[in-house]
């Protein structure tokens, strides 16, 4: 009987093992200077300043570092204080410590430990008499409801992001996937300036996933799949350095294994096009342009599946 529990003992370790091996262990992100003055040196951003201050679409906020997922929307509200404002957080997502100036209460990701900000209470702003005033440069936004833990984000750029977008979407282990803009510099373009070609803004999706679930290796290798990474500033019919293809990478690990699939795919023989850039700020396209092909019943023109690994 002893040897018998012992065994079922070592059959459970490995099982556990095995699935502990499956789930992408996610680093943290690469942070502008601005971003780690806030985030790591516990500065704040001016008032009225931030992406997410008036910000009022339906999901979840998540940590700009780790991707550990913060606030839902529901729970935010409008202080006019000039900051984004929370009267709660999700479960064992925000840690509460003494400020240095001996008065406030600073509050970091519990995942972390990235300053987010302060937070007040007795201010009678809402019902739960709580406020949490957060840095936007801490956030990011995942237009979905998730639960507590970390999540990962991958950005990639390969022809219409009407047609990325549709691929991705449907992959298991994907939260979500936004349309929009990157890799140029100019500010919040419009559709019509990115157009132009003249931003240096190629079109773009966010893709948010659940490392229990995928892994940005696997997304990485769909999205090579999914689009012509030989072709040079243009996808199918559409020509324009806007619909280059390019990987935009959140911080090491991702451009290692980025390189890495792109090397086997040159060393098959394809020239391969496909440019790797560290990422920069990401603008969402106009309401319009998400999930285009669902909410219109067609399928992508310039789009499909090729096996390649």
């Amino acid at each position: 009987m002893e040897m018998k529990k012992y065994f079922i003992i070592a059959i459970i370790l490995i099982l556990m093992n095995e699935n502990a091996s499956s789930q992408e262990k996610i680093k943290y992100n690469d942070l502008s200077k601005e971003e780690s003055y806030i985030i790591d040196n516990k500065g704040t951003e001016r008032p009225f300043t931030g992406k997410y201050n008036k910000y009022k679409e339906k999901g979840t906020y998540v940590c700009k570092k780790c991707g550990a997922a913060l606030y839902h929307s529901s729970d935010k509200f409008d202080s006019e204080c000039g900051w984004p404002s929370f009267d709660d957080e999700i479960n064992g997502a925000v840690r509460r410590l003494p400020d240095p100036d001996g008065i406030r209460t600073e509050i970091e990701c519990a995942s972390c430990g990235g300053h987010l900000g302060h937070v007040f209470t007795g201010e009678r702003l809402t019902s739960k008499n709580v406020r949490h005033c957060v840095n936007s440069l801490s956030l990011d936004f995942v237009p979905a409801i998730v639960e507590a833990g970390r999540y990962g984000t991958a950005l990639f750029a390969g022809g219409c992001f009407w047609g990325v977008e549709y691929f991705l979407q449907k992959e298991p282990g994907v939260i979500s996937v936004t349309s929009g803009y990157t890799g140029g510099v100019v500010k919040n373009p419009t559709y019509k300036e990115v157009c132009t070609g003249n931003t240096g803004h190629a079109e773009v999706v966010k893709v948010v996933y659940d490392p229990q679930k995928t892994s940005y290796e696997k997304l990485l290798k769909l999205f090579l799949e999914i689009h012509d990474p030989t072709q040079v500033g243009r996808q199918g019919p559409d020509i324009g350095d806007q619909y280059r293809s390019e990987i935009f990478y959140m911080n090491e690990d991702q451009k290692k294994i980025a390189e890495k699939n792109l090397n086997i795919l040159k060393s098959k023989g394809l020239k391969i096009a496909t440019a790797v850039t560290k990422a920069t700020g990401f603008y969402a396209a106009e309401e319009y342009h998400q999930d285009y092909y669902f909410r219109n019943g067609k399928v992508p023109y310039c789009h499909g599946y090729v096996k390649r690994f």
